[in-house]
């Protein structure tokens, strides 16, 4: 079950978290994976992970699809992520340590729609949520309405507890809602290839084809809309029958 990790690092990260209005973070174990390399062509042992919230009013109201109001949300928190992000890669230089900050919402194939290293794998294997049906990482406080930051290091403090499976249960809202039928209703386990949860290609076409003017096509999120666990924010928010309950 998801919980605060931050008591089990140092003080200094808690409170220079704090201050920056970060709600959830913890270190996550890359020692398994192939991450970036640094200038010296060494990788890195460990990750911070950290979300911050989307606004829950926007978010529900794109249940239909995205306008101005969620491409200004998007782009502004992306804009926090990529400031805390190179805050704290200089925090931890500065102490010592080695440090790569993650851009938000970067692609470096853009034929295979990638980004350099996942922000959601860092986030589950540092415990802050697990993969939902909708292949967004979906948290206990704040459902999918989050977006991810990351910075590689290589902080010798305590990392957080990987997460090792899906809590979405059998709810498929997600699916459902999904316009471009491109979600398959698959339950998350660790290591699965994403091609079992979404089919990215028709995603990607169907916003290019619906949404040209966002982003460049590049924004939905109706499968995120609709997830119980966001939806538990905002009053008065309709259940399904037959849906699960966060």
């Amino acid at each position: 079950m998801e919980k605060d990790l931050s008591k089990h690092s140092s003080s200094w990260l808690s409170d220079w978290m704090a201050e920056r209005g970060i709600p959830l973070w913890a270190l996550a174990d890359l020692g398994s994976l192939s991450t970036p390399v640094d200038g010296k062509g060494s990788g890195f042992p460990c990750a911070v992970s950290f979300m911050v919230p989307m606004n829950p009013g926007i978010m529900a109201g794109i249940r239909q699809g995205p306008g101005l109001s969620y491409v200004d949300e998007f782009t502004q928190v992306n804009e926090t992520i990529n400031a805390v992000g190179a805050e704290l890669e200089k925090e931890l230089l500065g102490r010592g340590h080695r440090a790569m900050r993650l851009p938000a919402s970067a692609r470096i194939d853009a034929e295979q729609l990638l980004a350099d290293f996942p922000h959601k794998t860092a986030a589950t294997r540092a415990g802050l949520g697990w993969i939902g049906k909708n292949c967004q990482l979906v948290t206990r406080s704040h459902g999918p309405w989050v977006r991810l930051g990351t910075v590689l290091t290589d902080l010798e403090l305590s990392r957080g507890q990987p997460m090792e499976r899906s809590f979405c249960g059998a709810c498929v809202q997600c699916v459902e809602a999904c316009p471009a039928k491109a979600l398959k209703g698959a339950s998350w386990r660790p290591g699965m290839p994403r091609e079992e949860i979404l089919d990215a290609h028709a995603c990607d076409r169907w916003k290019k084809e619906h949404f040209p003017d966002l982003l460049e096509g590049r924004l939905c999120g109706i499968c995120s809309a609709v997830c119980p666990f966001g939806g538990k924010q905002t009053a008065g928010t309709p259940k399904k029958a037959g849906s699960c309950t966060p």
